[in-house]
């Protein structure tokens, strides 16, 4: 059994790697390579997939993987920093789409509680696309692309309840309120219980594990599944449960990192996951889903950008910012793929229904990629439209922030704080990137603004933007790791100041011609400052035992084991 599904499996990843190479050369989204993918996999084509329960197993882990990841990017406080214009645009959204879509829905013959379904499902946003289109164009501090994040942010909120609820009925009772109920009451307990965790137990847990790259690593699996795993046997499910257990680690300093460390690994089950939705999919439910999907498609892709533009332009925001944000939320969520996954096996939604969300999925995703790729040139189009509705008087005009960090520092102890001192007195944009936890510990007490990670981690000098940095200084004394570290910078930014630490002659010649601006050998930097003070001091005993009085307080002050660091 376990050969099968091995052979199943290379078989199923062969296809879908061709597939995939070919949705690269046509600059589509890799998701819908992988949905398509799996429809050539399924019965409809090939057959390859016999063990059909493992690769719903995997399909299933691949989906808490996501919503675990997603729950730990979810930052209320973000949402609260943007206020009205985020909640406002997202209600007038779900009002408009979600009206139209139940009134489409019902049109086609779909009972209520489906066409309720489908009103939440055009509703959502996909957080994966806009992630990730938004950060590969570096636009994510941008005005529209933070309103747009604050959406999905009040979408992933709203996603939430909608997958309690539909945990909460059945295909025979539907909503009982009795037993949506004690569900609440159970979830009220969960979340109670995960609260107490997160404020008394888990930062001192998460520090110890912290210690270690891989014990991190295996707790943060093991608590996305245990906390799972538990919301499952309380009657939930285990992707609403993955998506709290995620929560209750948002705002641990350890959460970047844990994401940072956990994506590969959902990757490889996302794709099983969307194979696996691929390969249920029929040719026949597909040609009958094609003209209910188009309809729909044509609500996410055309209505729902003018609702989300002309709102933004009656509280005042430009065109330009209204039409962006519109375009950027022009598809689809994957959280729209689980609510009526999760409908279908409760016996709440028709495999018709299944077929035809998937299908707007797949055309809401890759038109919207387009849309938001070619957005500018859009807008050059749709700025000479007369229509004056779209906008205001503008009070909210956009200020672009400088992108990313001017200085960046790796590593706090050997010296760190001394760099720290002189950024401040610079006065420009900083950041302290250390993946020791009791460094973190110092940097959030002296409110030093840091990133908790490992420095030779390319997604996190993504993430910090290091291309954009005018001066990057390492204390790292691994010189393996500095190595990789200057390699891994001068590939993206040939122009930053970059200072480093040798342990030797050897080591700092290695790393000036990997294009080091300069390297620090301890001892050479301590033999030149000694020299000095001897000539200007000569041999006065006094003078010297005064600097050993200056030293060792300052060494008392910032080397002391202790969180007054």
């Amino acid at each position: 059994m376990h050969g099968g599904v091995f052979s199943e499996l290379s078989q199923v990843i062969i296809v879908t790697v061709a597939v995939s190479l070919v949705m690269r050369l046509l600059r589509q989204p890799l998701i819908l390579g992988y949905i398509l993918a799996g429809l050539l996999v399924g019965p409809s084509f090939l057959n390859l997939i016999h063990h059909v329960e493992m690769f719903e197993t995997f399909s299933s882990i691949g989906i808490a993987l996501l919503l675990f990841i997603i729950g730990m990017g979810m930052n209320v406080s973000e949402l609260k920093r943007l206020g009205k214009p985020v909640l406002i645009a997202a209600l007038s959204s779900f009002a408009s789409v979600g009206s139209l879509g139940f009134l489409a829905a019902s049109m086609m013959g779909f009972a209520v509680l489906e066409s309720i379904i489908v009103s939440f499902a055009l509703f959502f946003s996909s957080t994966i696309i806009i992630v990730k289109l938004l950060s590969d164009r570096k636009e994510t501090n941008r005005l529209n692309g933070q309103i747009a994040i604050g959406v999905i942010l009040v979408e992933d909120i709203v996603a939430t309840m909608a997958l309690l609820f539909i945990v909460a009925g059945d295909s025979e009772r539907g909503f009982n309120p009795e037993s949506i109920a004690l569900l609440l009451l159970k979830g009220v307990v969960l979340i109670s219980l995960l609260v107490i965790a997160n404020t008394r137990i888990l930062l001192r847990i998460s520090k110890f594990m912290a210690s270690s790259q891989e014990l991190l690593f295996l707790f943060a699996i093991g608590w996305g599944f245990g906390i799972a795993t538990l919301f499952d046997m309380a009657g939930f499910s285990i992707e609403v449960g993955a998506l709290f257990a995620g929560v209750s680690l948002a705002s641990l300093p350890y959460a970047q990192e844990i994401s940072a460390r956990l994506k590969p690994l959902r990757d490889f089950f996302v794709v099983l996951f969307f194979i696996t939705m691929g390969q249920s999919l029929s040719t026949n439910n597909l040609q009958s889903a094609l003209l209910p999907a188009l309809l729909l498609s044509t609500i996410v892709i055309v209505i729902k950008p003018m609702i989300i533009t002309l709102t933004l332009g009656l509280l005042g925001y430009t065109r330009r910012v209204s039409f962006l944000t519109g375009i950027n939320l022009s598809q689809i969520s994957e959280f729209s793929i689980v609510l009526i996954v999760l409908a279908n096996t409760s016996g709440l939604a028709s495999p018709e229904l299944s077929a035809i969300i998937t299908l707007v999925a797949i055309i809401t995703i890759a038109i919207s990629t387009y849309l938001m790729n070619y957005d500018r040139e859009l807008f050059r189009v749709f700025e000479r439209v007369p229509l004056h509705m779209f906008e205001r008087e503008a009070k909210y005009k956009e200020h672009k922030k400088r992108s990313g960090y001017q200085m960046v520092l790796f590593g706090y102890h050997r010296g760190g704080h001394e760099f720290i001192r002189a950024f401040r007195q610079l006065g420009k944009r900083y950041v302290v990137v250390d993946y020791d936890p009791a460094v973190i510990d110092v940097l959030e007490h002296r409110d030093v603004p840091f990133v908790y990670g490992d420095g030779t981690d390319l997604e996190l000098l993504e993430e910090i933007e290091v291309e954009n940095a005018k001066l990057i200084v390492s204390t790292f004394s691994d010189f393996h790791v500095t190595r990789q570290l200057v390699e891994s910078i001068r590939r993206v930014n040939k122009k930053a100041v970059i200072v480093c630490h040798a342990n030797n002659q050897e080591e700092a010649i290695d790393l000036y011609e990997l294009g080091a601006s300069y390297v620090m050998i301890p001892h050479y930097i301590g033999s030149e400052k000694v020299s000095l003070f001897i000539r200007k001091n000569g041999l006065r005993r006094t003078e010297f035992e005064h600097y050993r009085e200056k030293h060792m307080a300052y060494l008392r002050l910032h080397y002391k084991a202790s969180p007054e660091l």
